[in-house]
């Protein structure tokens, strides 16, 4: 079961207050659900007191996070029958070429650098809303039984 929010895993809260502000001008008006680490963003995804839960659309995952960092937070979905699918794009300042391979490795669909600038920030996060909420096609709900 999914639904159209977005969950920003973001523990800066500058770069929080940038990618709020850059859905608002961009009229993106989904509900973002913000978590700021990666143990708040597992609790979040995987509940634990049997509740049904509607995954969200998209995941914006940065990388550096406190309690548990957000490669793991990407191996924990992706080993998940109920999580797997969602897509999962990498929203992070680093440039390593480790952190971009071990991302795709751990079923990443997306990794993109946070521009410096704040009228490019607002494009990327526009352009990803717009391909990641609008164009692209979900994966169907296959009823209770993929709960």
């Amino acid at each position: 079961m999914t639904d159209r929010t977005i969950l920003l895993v973001e523990d800066n809260p500058d770069d929080e207050a940038l990618t709020l502000r850059a859905f608002k001008k961009s009229d993106i008006r989904n509900e973002v659900v913000v978590m700021r680490d990666g143990a708040e963003a597992l609790a979040y995804l995987f509940p634990g007191n049997g509740d049904a839960v509607p995954c969200p659309g998209l995941v914006l995952l940065d990388l550096n996070l406190p309690k548990v960092g957000g490669l793991e937070v990407l191996r924990q979905m992706r080993a998940n029958e109920r999580t797997q699918l969602i897509p999962v794009v990498v929203l992070t300042s680093s440039k390593l070429e480790e952190d971009i391979l071990d991302s795709y490795r751990n079923g990443a669909n997306a990794y993109v650098r946070k521009p410096v600038k704040f009228s490019e920030f607002a494009e990327a996060v526009r352009t990803l809303g717009v391909f990641w909420l609008l164009l692209n096609e979900p994966v169907p709900d296959r009823g209770p039984e993929s709960d």
